[in-house]
C-alpha cells in the first residue's frame, strides 16, 4: 500500500474563526486525524491503513499566507518534497486556494520529470467549518495520488477533478469548483469511481530538484538543492486595456531589475497600437535583452500572432507567441527560466516549447 507525505504549507484549510475572521491555527495534524476519524470511522484505523493511503504530515514553519505568496517559498517547499521524496510514494500539498495555481505551476517547472504524483489541494471552508469541503478535497487527493494509474506530475486535485498543475486557474472565488481547466482537458475525476483520462499524463522520469539516493539504501540520502535566486522585480505582467498610455509602458519597461514581461493581449492577441509607441518601445525593450511574451486575456483560445496586422508587428518586434499559457504558467515559467539562468535566444527558445505540458505544442 502507498504511504503518502502530506506538506502543509497554509492556507484556509487549516484555519479556523475569530472575531476579526479566519486566522491560522495550530495543531491541524490532530485536528484533521479527529475530522477523518469522524467522518471514516473504524474504517481509518491508525491512519487511514483501511479507508485510505498511509500518511505522515508535515508543515512548514512558518506557514504561508497564500496572499503574500513570494518565490522564496517555492524554495521551501521544493526542499521539503526533495528531503522527503525517496521516502514516499506520492505527495500532497495543502496550500491556500488564491494562489494555489502559481504554485502548482511553479513546481511543475522547478521539479522537472517526475516520477511520483505531486497533488496540491486546500479548500474554500476551513476543516470543521458546517459545509467544509477540506474532507472531499483531501480524501479525493489521497486516493488519487495513491492510485497506481495517477499521472506522475503535478496536479491540483479540487472538487473532484484532477488538474494538470500549470494547465489550472482559480475561476471561481465562491464556489467548491473553484479550479479549473479551461484550455485542456482535466487528468482525471473522481465520480463513484476515481478514473484517469487516457493517454494525457506526462512521461515519468527523474526530477530536476531531487538528487539520486545515494546506495541502495534511501537512508543515505541528503538533499542537495540549491535555492533558485528568484530576483525581485525581474518579471512582470501587464494586461493592455483601452486607455493604455505609453507612460504606463515605459513605467513598466523601465524598471532596470526588469528581464521579462507577460503581455496579456486581446483576442489572438492583438495589442493597441498606442499610435505606435507599444510596438516601438517593445521592440526597444526586445533589444535590449528583455524577453516578452504575448498571451490572451481570453480564457480559451491560442495567441496567433500575425492572424491581424497588429498582432503581426508583434514578431517583428521581437514578442514570443505563449500559445494557450495560462497567466499563471506564463509567470512563473519565466520566473524560473530567468532564475536558472536562461536569458538571449535560449530564453526565447525555452519560452516558446513545451517543458511540462503547460501549452499547446507549435
Amino acid at each position: 500500500m502507498s504511504r503518502l507525505l502530506i506538506l502543509h504549507t497554509g492556507g484556509t484549510i487549516g484555519m479556523q474563526p475569530s472575531a476579526t475572521g479566519y486566522v491560522p491555527a495550530e495543531g491541524f495534524s490532530d485536528r484533521l486525524a479527529h475530522h477523518l476519524r469522524g467522518s471514516l470511522g473504524t474504517r481509518l484505523g491508525d491512519h487511514g491503513m483501511d479507508a485510505l493511503p498511509d500518511y505522515r504530515l508535515i508543515e512548514l514553519e512558518p506557514l504561508i499566507d497564500s496572499a503574500d505568496l513570494a518565490p522564496v517559498d517555492w524554495n521551501r517547499i521544493v526542499a521539503a518534497l526533495a528531503e522527503h521524496w525517496h521516502g514516499y510514494d506520492g505527495f500532497i500539498v495543502l496550500h491556500g486556494t488564491d494562489t494555489l495555481a502559481y504554485t502548482a505551476s511553479a513546481l511543475s517547472f522547478m521539479l522537472g520529470p517526475l516520477d511520483k504524483p505531486v497533488v496540491l489541494t486546500g479548500a474554500q471552508i476551513p476543516l470543521g467549518e458546517p459545509r467544509s469541503d477540506a474532507i472531499n478535497n483531501l480524501t479525493t487527493a489521497l486516493l488519487m495520488a495513491a492510485d497506481p494509474a495517477a499521472p506522475q506530475e503535478v496536479c491540483i486535485a479540487f472538487h473532484d477533478r484532477l488538474l494538470r498543475g500549470n494547465r489550472a486557474r482559480k475561476v471561481r472565488s465562491l464556489g467548491f469548483d473553484a479550479f479549473d481547466s479551461p484550455d485542456a482537458p482535466w487528468l482525471g475525476e473522481a465520480g463513484i469511481a476515481l478514473s484517469f483520462t487516457p493517454g494525457l499524463a506526462l512521461a515519468p522520469g527523474q526530477p530536476e530538484a531531487v538528487p539520486h539516493a545515494k546506495g541502495d539504501s534511501a537512508a543515505a540520502f541528503t538533499p542537495d538543492v540549491t535555492p533558485r535566486h528568484f530576483a525581485p522585480g525581474a518579471v512582470a505582467i501587464l494586461p493592455v486595456h483601452p486607455g493604455l498610455s505609453a507612460a504606463m509602458l515605459d513605467a513598466v519597461l523601465g524598471d532596470p531589475a526588469l528581464k521579462g514581461l507577460v503581455l496579456q493581449t486581446y483576442g489572438v492577441g492583438n495589442p493597441p497600437s498606442l499610435n505606435g509607441a507599444l510596438i516601438d518601445r517593445l521592440a526597444q525593450a526586445s533589444q535590449a535583452g528583455i524577453a516578452i511574451l504575448n498571451i490572451s486575456q481570453c480564457q480559451q483560445g491560442q495567441v496567433v500572432q500575425g492572424a491581424y496586422a497588429s498582432g503581426g508587428a508583434l514578431n517583428a518586434a521581437g514578442v514570443i507567441p505563449g500559445a494557450d499559457l495560462t497567466p499563471e504558467a506564463a509567470l512563473t515559467k519565466l520566473q524560473v527560466l530567468i532564475a536558472d539562468g536562461l536569458k538571449g535566444e535560449a530564453l526565447r527558445t525555452a519560452l516558446a516549447t513545451p517543458l511540462r505540458g503547460e501549452m499547446s505544442p507549435g
